[in-house]
């Protein structure tokens, strides 16, 4: 009779694991199927509102680490992340879901049914926004990037950032598990609860999908044509040693570029650290794009780490016809790949014509400020030199077409060992090419470049500090009062 009695508690809980970490572990990760996280945190949900907290926290950590173990392989084997530094981000992803479920399911008990539908949300909303303001990586963990692909959704972002994306993400099971859990006993509350939440969703689809309908005639008369190059080609992956070196690999994109510049390319974006050039010994390769500039009257933007001894930068030069050289500094470096470089504090505008026409370089789009900035100062198009770890192409890669979304501007990015690729301002790829997929992969396309003025923009991280309130308001109310 125990272990009949033990099998029969134990069974939900394995269900309820085995549900929720499949959902995740294809609703995440490097290449996630959007509709999955939106009911993955189910299961979970549903066990804890019928057993002890102990169950609860078991049964959440269980489902969500395993889950997220679909990140090991890339994390620890392909990039080489010590042990010691898996161990944290493991951790503060466990006990975040963990925390923010037992605060769910103590409101639900307390029959606070209103304020357990926001608890979830509040409180991994207001961590994980939290977290991007301390950590190196910046927005780089958030639930929203596995809706990119979801556009009409995605036109949030142009409101909330990120963070309102994550918060209905996680509503939408909050809802349905309060409603599972209402069913007999107070079924209208539970048609109020979930009726709320659908409501709620639906607003915000018919937002997104008449936002993606409404720009197209408006920038038509501003199409630029942009040319991507990029080589994934053994001897071009590698930062070239400055002198022969890297004036050879620029003399080889210079050819390529020439390519594009006679098919229309008003612009064409390269790759960043493609060689090393050292001051005040650069005019040699900045002799080759510059000639061709001054040639054929297109902008070039190439990547190279300058050195100014002793400092070194990881720099996008850009090139334009008869005119002085333009040079931005890379602000977020990757730890520890890029620590031995100083980080740029000033943002790159190009002049007219192009005076609506900004840069920045790979990681830096993974911040929200930075693009803000650029908002602010009326970017149309942002033109992004890249290097991806040809696993992460398509998760991190893709990051960038949030930023476009927030703040108004198309992205051309062209990456090695990624994507080339170009998106507009309401995250539709516009074109996309595999860097690998020629010995020079290149890339010609017309892109819109007309800014477009955001609530985001205006408002900036707005729905992250709400959260943050949101959640010390529920943390109070789960505390402080009793049970009902």
């Amino acid at each position: 009779m125990a272990f009949a009695f033990e099998s029969k508690r134990l069974a939900p809980a394995i269900i309820a694991v085995a549900l929720a970490s499949v959902l995740v572990w294809f609703g995440t990760g490097l290449d996630p199927w959007w509709p999955l996280m939106w009911f993955a945190p189910i299961p979970v949900l549903l066990f804890a509102s019928r057993n002890s907290w102990w169950a609860t926290a078991s049964v959440s950590s269980l489902a969500w680490l395993l889950g997220f173990l679909n990140l090991w392989h890339f994390l620890r084997g392909f990039i080489g992340l010590p042990f010691q530094v898996m161990v944290p981000i493991y951790l503060s992803l466990v006990l975040g879901f963990t925390l923010s479920v037992l605060l769910f399911r103590a409101l639900v008990l307390r029959g606070r049914y209103w304020s357990a539908l926001l608890a979830l949300p509040a409180s991994w909303v207001g961590g994980e926004f939290l977290h991007n303001l301390l950590s190196p990586d910046g927005t780089g963990g958030s639930l929203s990037y596995t809706q990119l692909k979801f556009l009409p959704f995605l036109q949030l972002a142009s409101i909330t950032g990120p963070w309102g994306m994550s918060f209905l993400l996680l509503l939408f099971p909050a809802a349905i598990a309060i409603g599972w859990h209402l069913r007999r006993s107070e079924p209208k509350q539970a048609l109020r609860v979930v009726g709320a939440t659908f409501g709620i969703l639906a607003v915000v689809l018919i937002f997104g999908t008449v936002r993606l309908a409404l720009p197209m005639q408006k920038q038509q008369a501003a199409q630029v044509k942009v040319g991507l190059i990029a080589s994934d080609e053994p001897a071009n992956v590698d930062v070239a040693h400055e002198g022969v070196n890297t004036e050879r690999l620029l003399s080889e994109y210079a050819n390529e570029a020439e390519k594009l510049a006679a098919q229309g390319a008003q612009v064409i974006v390269i790759p960043e650290k493609l060689g090393v050039v050292v001051d005040p010994a650069t005019t040699n390769a900045d002799a080759i794009f510059q000639s061709l500039s001054d040639k054929t009257g297109i902008t070039i933007v190439a990547g190279l780490v300058r050195v100014d001894p002793p400092v070194k930068y990881n720099e996008a030069r850009v090139y334009t016809p008869y005119a002085p050289l333009i040079r931005y500094d890379k602000h977020h470096m990757l730890p520890p790949f890029e620590s031995d470089l100083k980080p740029g504090t000033t943002i790159a505008m190009l002049p007219e014509p192009h005076r609506n026409w900004g840069v920045e370089i790979c990681k830096d789009m993974d911040f929200t400020p930075l693009s803000r900035t650029y908002g602010e100062a009326g970017a149309g198009l942002m033109l992004a030199p890249a290097w991806d770890f040809v696993q992460d192409r398509l998760w991190h890669g893709h990051i960038a077409i949030m930023r476009g979304v927030e703040d108004g501007f198309s992205i051309a990015r062209a990456a090695k060992q990624g994507y080339l690729t170009v998106s507009d301002d309401r995250g539709r790829i516009v074109a996309e090419a595999r860097s690998d997929s020629a010995p020079f992969a290149t890339l010609l396309t017309e892109v819109p470049a007309t800014h477009d003025n955001t609530v985001y923009l205006v408002l900036g991280d707005w729905f992250g500090w709400l959260s943050v309130i949101m959640l010390i308001r529920l943390l109070a109310r789960s505390l402080l009062r009793p049970r009902a």
